[in-house]
Parts: C-alpha cells; structure tokens; sequence
C-alpha cells in the first residue's frame, strides 16, 4: 500500500486491468492502483467541497445505511450539514468544525498514540507524510504526499530556534534523501509518526527518543507552510 483515499475523495481513471484501476488522485496528483470495486464514477462535476474534522470520524445516514467518515475526508457538494454524491444524500450527526491554523497543534495531538502505518492517512492507521498531509488538510492547505515532495513546498526556516507551532521539520538518511516530516510544536517539541504518533524533544541534530535514549532522526530543513 503506497496510500489511502478516504470518503469523498476524487480521482482520474488512467486505465483498468483485471480488476484493478489505476488512478491519478485529485487532491495531490498521487497515483496507484485501487481495487474495482470500490469506487463509484461521479456522474456530475463536484462544485465545491470541504474537509470533515471531526475526530475520528462523523457518523453520516444516507438511504444505503449508516457511513463513519473519517477525519480528513472529503465533503463534496455540501449543503446545511447535508453531502450529496451521485444525488445520494448523506447527512451528518454533528456539525463540522471551523478549523484554522491556529487549531493545528489541537488537530495533531488527536492522532497521538495512532499507530504507525506505512501509506496510511487515518486514524487507525498512518505515515509520517500522511500525518502532515491530513492535519495541514483539515484547515484547508494541501500538502503534496510524500515527504521529500512536502519538503519543496513552503518557506525555509534559517534557525530552529525560529521556528513556530505547525512547521514542519524534514529529516534525511545516510544518503541524504528526505525520508521523516513532523510537526513542530514549539522550537524544541515535535509531534510525528514514528512506530506510532508521538511528541518527542528536538535540538539541532535532530528527534531525542527518550524511550531509547538515542536519535531516531537526523534534522535536515525546518519549513514554513503558512506564513
């Protein structure tokens, strides 16, 4: 598994072989390949959309039954706590929330102790880029998917000490490719998905494991994603 699409999020169809479909995902351009069966071809364009972030997920009804939806989701076409897909309407049992930037350091710390997932973006389940990718995305800034493509976008932070609550922090490999991102939560505080999501301290060199005693992860950049 490369990833996840949650509920209400589009894609382009590449081509189809036995079964499985190869896409193109709107939201960040990712591509793979999902199983036949579960999607369903939009019969309309969607006109506007938002993000569910109600943690771990909202309980919608529709006519097929009932649907948990995920945080991070998508909400397509969403009028007075009402979706609409496919003219099947789904409505929700609680209001969504207006989040800003200001909510991230609330946002991230509902994920800790989520395990850790290899191509996961749920709250059963996720990776250090997916992390990032869905808390940026419940306060409307998308993030591209993979970490060493998150660390192009934004504005470099020159000190660490400089660095504000919702930058993200990249760390390298021996061969110097970006392989971890976390969120910092102060200049010293980070917040990530490392075996699990966890707030660990953080100096010049990079993530303090206290549990091991020893560095996990190597700093590279500290980036700035809202100025």
């Amino acid at each position: 598994m490369v990833s996840q699409l949650l509920f209400g999020e589009a894609f382009e169809v590449v081509e189809n072989i036995n079964g499985w479909t190869n896409i193109i995902s709107k939201y960040d351009n990712y591509t793979g390949w999902i199983n036949s069966k579960q999607f369903k071809m939009l019969e309309s364009t969607i006109q506007h959309e938002t993000t569910s972030n109600i943690f771990p997920f909202i309980e919608a009804s529709s006519s097929q039954g009932k649907i948990m939806i995920l945080a991070g989701s998508s909400l397509p076409n969403i009028i007075d706590n009402i979706c609409i897909i496919n003219n099947i309407e789904y409505t929700f049992a609680q209001q969504n929330k207006n989040l800003l930037f200001s909510d991230i350091e609330t946002i991230a710390t509902q994920y800790e102790n989520v395990p850790y997932l290899w191509g996961g973006r749920t709250p059963f389940g996720i990776d250090c880029s997916g992390f990032t990718q869905i808390v940026y995305k419940q306060i409307g800034v998308s993030l591209k998917r993979d970490a060493h493509q998150q660390a192009e976008q934004g504005e470099l932070v020159s000190f660490k000490e400089e660095c504000k609550c919702g930058d993200l922090a990249f760390f390298d490999n021996d061969e110097g490719r970006i392989t971890h991102v976390g969120i910092m939560l102060n200049s010293n505080k980070i917040i990530h998905a490392s075996g699990k999501v966890r707030i660990d301290e953080m100096d010049n060199y990079g993530v303090m494991n206290k549990e091991e005693n020893q560095y996990s992860h190597k700093l590279r950049i500290i980036k700035r994603m809202v100025s």
